[in-house]
């Protein structure tokens, strides 16, 4: 048995894979084009292990993907490839649109030319599951409850359409062809392994290089956090029981304004890394301009995860933030690398060539 998961050298993705051999010795074959922020390092423990298999690819190179799931013929395609920070789609969506859009359709066309060679029983239990996220439904007035699977589709961003868009493409997918697709949508995910453009990351490494902590606008833009491996966990239920066609919320239930994460982030690195000058990290924070179009409020209902596939998230945001910031603590190394760009020259000293296309025999 084996799973085909596109995108896995990123935060979410590498997660998942670590977290998916803690419970399982299912193969795993991670193919991920190795963008800024596609990190091997973080998955360097798995390096020799006998079910964990790399390939770098674009997942818009359809003859290679095609030969890779004739290879290693996965039950599960699970895409995590995408293009993600709001920010970059901003100044350069290009991107967005040819990895969010083009690279889902490139890869829906793979599957389910292979879905349909497929014997009967192997057919019905063959799943393709994309994740995607909670900003395709637009902003939140504060009033109003939270999005739901059956919400209007409404992104206000490029990142956030080019993952609509995806989404529909899902949709269309089963529909017509009738191939077997489970979609997700996240709330905003923090935790070990994430790069630090990200708010949390950006904000513990600032502060700890005595920076400004920058806070957009105002800083009462509201996110639920979801806790990765939490996150990770949601999708393994969904894989396992979700229902082909359908749609699956998955947030953490902790609604913070964005300046409040950031005076938590503070707060904890007080207690357990206070400044040698013994002043509180507090006094680094600073407010810029917003961004264009920043949404306001994103809220997740997870009822249907909650009563369809018993699914709750285990950690608080209390919780969940200080374990973030203890392991950013305790892996400067990684920081390092990743800071300073090492990471990328080390990919391509550590693996040789065959390595980065994958075994092949």
């Amino acid at each position: 048995m084996t799973i085909l998961v596109t995108g896995g050298a990123g935060f979410i993705g590498s997660n998942f894979i670590l977290n998916w051999f803690e419970h399982s010795n299912e193969v795993i074959v991670n193919i991920d084009k190795l963008t800024y922020a596609g990190n091997l390092q973080t998955l360097l423990s798995l390096e020799r292990h006998p079910q964990y298999h790399f390939v770098q690819a674009d997942i818009k190179d359809s003859k290679l993907i095609s030969r890779l799931l004739s290879q290693y013929r996965p039950r599960a395609v699970i895409n995590f490839a995408a293009e993600t920070h709001v920010d970059r789609s901003i100044h350069g969506p290009e991107d967005f649109i040819q990895t969010n859009i083009v690279g889902t359709f490139s890869l829906l066309e793979c599957a389910r030319n292979y879905w349909d060679e497929l014997p009967v029983t192997d057919k019905k239990a063959f799943r393709f599951l994309q994740i995607s996220t909670d900003e395709v439904y637009g902003s939140l007035l504060p009033e109003e409850p939270p999005f739901d699977e059956s919400s209007r589709y409404t992104p206000n961003s490029p990142y956030a359409a080019s993952k609509a868009a995806s989404d529909h493409l899902l949709r269309a997918w089963h529909y017509t062809y009738g191939l077997p697709v489970l979609t997700t949508n996240c709330s905003n995910n923090y935790g070990p392994r994430q790069f630090p453009e990200k708010l949390i990351p950006l904000m513990i490494l600032n502060a700890l290089e005595g920076k400004p902590l920058p806070v957009y606008g105002d800083g009462l833009q509201i996110r639920d956090w979801l806790y990765v491996q939490d996150h990770c966990e949601a999708l393994c239920k969904v894989l396992s029981a979700g229902q082909p066609g359908q749609n699956y919320n998955i947030g953490g239930g902790n609604e913070k304004t964005n300046l409040s994460v950031v005076q938590e982030v503070c707060a904890i690195l007080d207690q357990i890394r206070p400044r040698s000058n013994g002043k509180s990290y507090h006094e680094q924070i600073s407010f810029v301009t917003d961004r264009p179009g920043h949404d306001r409020r994103y809220a997740i209902d997870i009822g249907k995860m909650s009563g369809e596939l018993d699914w709750q998230p285990r950690e608080t945001f209390a919780t969940g933030l200080r374990k973030t910031i203890q392991w950013y603590l305790d892996n400067n190394a990684w920081v390092q690398s990743v800071q300073n760009g090492s990471y990328r020259a080390w990919i391509s000293t550590h693996y040789k060539d065959e390595s980065l296309k994958g075994n092949q025999e």
